[in-house]
């Protein structure tokens, strides 16, 4: 498993170091694997995994298995998330006094907040789409 850990850190540009300081895992946790000491814990691997954009499974055995439906948002999903967004941001905007980090929040700030937001409820979507359509996004 590190051979595809190392690939990834070659083909992303990243040395192992980074990888470490930008997920949070310490540099003796990835010079363990390296050594054959032990395997990382499923949530520094799930740490990696993200951070290159790869599954566990991907990350694990260097392929993805191709019987997996991935489930993706419709054109309404979409569109309803935008909406909720867009309202969200205007109330926001409107907002006297309101703070970020101990500031008047800027635009800047209200779409940073906008931004993780779309991505939590993107995800909310999908994950309920899998849980509440069970036949349709099961994986074999």
């Amino acid at each position: 498993m590190y051979e595809i850990f190392e690939r990834l850190c070659q083909e992303h540009g990243v040395t192992p170091y980074r990888v470490c300081k930008e997920t949070g895992l310490t540099t003796a946790t990835i010079s363990n694997w390296k050594a054959g000491r032990y395997t990382p814990k499923a949530d520094k691997m799930q740490k990696i995994a993200d951070y290159f954009g790869v599954t566990l499974d991907y990350l694990a055995t260097g392929s993805e298995q191709q019987n997996i439906n991935i489930h993706t948002l419709t054109h309404k999903d979409e569109r309803d998330i935008e909406k909720i967004l867009d309202q969200t941001k205007e109330r926001l905007l409107s907002q006297e006094g309101l703070m970020f980090d101990g500031k008047p929040a800027s635009p800047e700030a209200i779409d940073s907040i906008l931004s993780a937001m779309k991505i939590g409820m993107e995800m909310a979507k999908e994950k309920n789409k899998e849980k509440y359509t069970p036949k349709k996004y099961k994986k074999d």
